[in-house]
């Protein structure tokens, strides 16, 4: 794969692309579903707070993950000192264009759409609701910016026909050694998943349903892709429970969505006072 894009003298990171080719998809999506809702608000800018809000908490979460690993690289970008500001900036991007937690990611995302619901006038959840398709759009198209950059996001190696080298990768893999592209298991399970909540959300639900159906099987998604990757399993490590950070917030995602779901049941679908003003969507 290819990390990095060389145009003369500029140099592109293919994570960036495919990030900003996430925030377009997911923006056209939570358009379109806005739209067909008879919201008026804009999606370009939601979608703009809530990616920075994803990538900032999603950089916090993994490097929180090791501490020790997360002091050393800032000792190594400020070793150049501040008369060499250009180095340390260098520096910082470079230790920016990988390392990313999903479930930080996750829960910033979810902190600045409830905000971004508050100031449109929508109940917290019913934003989550309205945003549900264009977070499964976005996720799995941004996980082709772990691909292109072979970001260590792959998973364990495989002899089957599917499987993908990355010799060039920011986490290269052995020379001839095929790993499983997890990543594009991701994007075709997103996918997948955005096309039900489409289909789910034509008619009105009950809020905190479509978030509900979104958190649950995108945890299950989650949780299942990670047997495969090659992220740690730092807990029950020697047994045959041993799982990952990320499956154990995959867990928490499925029960907090399951709760939701049943929660949700228990009320009336009805829509929110912006909603009502513009009549109920078709």
């Amino acid at each position: 794969m290819y990390p990095f894009i060389h145009i003369g003298p500029a140099t592109l990171g293919t994570f960036g692309l495919m990030l900003w080719l996430a925030a377009v998809c997911a923006t056209l999506t939570l358009h379109f579903n806005l739209k067909r809702n008879g919201i008026d608000a804009d999606a370009l800018n939601i979608v703009a707070f809530v990616t920075i809000a994803g990538v900032i908490g999603a950089k916090t979460w993994h490097e929180l993950q090791d501490v020790a690993s997360l002091k050393l690289a800032l000792h190594q970008i400020a070793a150049p000192g501040l008369h060499h500001p250009m180095d340390m900036l260098a520096g910082f991007l470079h230790w920016f264009q990988a390392g990313f937690a999903w479930f930080g990611g996750m829960l910033a995302g979810i902190a600045m759409l409830i905000w971004q619901g508050r100031e449109s006038g929508l109940k917290p959840l019913r934003m989550l609701d309205l945003a549900a398709p264009a977070a499964a759009v976005g996720y799995g198209v941004g996980r082709l910016g772990c691909f292109t950059s072979g970001d260590g996001d792959y998973g364990i190696p495989t002899t089957h026909w599917w499987g993908v080298g990355f010799p060039h990768g920011l986490v290269p893999t052995p020379p001839g050694v095929l790993v499983q592209p997890t990543p594009i298991f991701e994007l075709i399970f997103s996918l997948a998943l955005a096309w039900f909540l489409w289909q789910h959300g034509k008619k009105l639900r009950p809020v905190g349903a479509m978030t509900g159906l979104y958190l649950f099987l995108s945890g299950i998604g989650r949780f299942l892709v990670e047997m495969i990757r090659i992220n740690p399993k730092l807990y029950w490590p020697k047994s045959a429970w041993a799982t990952s950070n990320a499956q154990v917030a995959a867990l928490g995602s499925v029960v907090v969505g399951a709760v939701l779901i049943a929660w949700a049941c228990g009320k009336r679908a009805e829509p929110s006072p912006v909603e009502e003003a513009v009549g109920s969507p078709s």
